[in-house]
């Protein structure tokens, strides 16, 4: 009887010391989050880099893990970006020059169904971007794609054709990086 109390103890305490928190390319990747009463868990996590220099952490957050990342892009349930800037050399013009990149290749160049939602998308990356400022893009079904500036809601976007093309820059065949993307499927 004492063994098993010592046991249970023992897992218990393990539990709660398990991290919250996945430390990718010096930033902190909360290892769940909730978005309007979505619980959602670190799928993966990595760092988008070009020419050796780290550029921004990002982490993929599903309802349930998954490595299929067709199946993700489809997938018509709740569903989250996080994009942590570790960079000094992001700023609002190349974060919005990567964007116009990720949307044509993500799309194969057929952009004209969702051009008006790009547009919009890429006015919530107007404002000044800065070291450890964090986005957050969510998908919630009943509400297309949420923005998150600092953990504050920038803007809305409709549309699955939209969500589609926003995740595939990230898990498309021609994803912004195939190391991130590996990553964010748990590789």
């Amino acid at each position: 009887m004492m063994k098993k109390i010592i046991f249970i103890l023992i897992a218990v305490l393990s539990v709660n010391l398990m991290p919250a928190q996945t430390k990718v390319g010096g930033a902190e990747i909360p290892n769940s989050m909730n978005f309007e009463g979505k619980n959602l868990v670190l799928n993966g996590a990595g760092v988008r880099e070009k020419m050796w220099i780290d550029l921004y952490a990002g982490g993929l957050y599903l309802s349930e893990k998954s490595s299929n990342a067709a199946s993700i892009v489809s997938g018509n349930s709740p569903m989250a970006i996080k994009l942590h800037i570790v960079s000094k050399l992001i700023s609002s013009e190349k974060m919005i020059d990567a964007v116009n990149e990720g949307f044509e290749n993500s799309t194969g160049g057929n952009m004209n169904n969702i051009k008006t939602q790009i547009e919009q998308f890429r006015s919530l990356f107007l404002e000044e971007i800065k070291k450890n400022d964090v986005f957050d893009l969510v998908y919630l079904p009943e509400k297309g794609v949420n923005v998150y500036k600092n953990g504050i809601i920038k803007g809305s976007i409709d549309g699955m054709e939209f969500k589609k093309a926003l995740f595939g820059i990230w898990l498309s065949n021609r994803p912004a990086d195939d190391d991130l993307k590996e990553a964010m499927l748990g590789n």
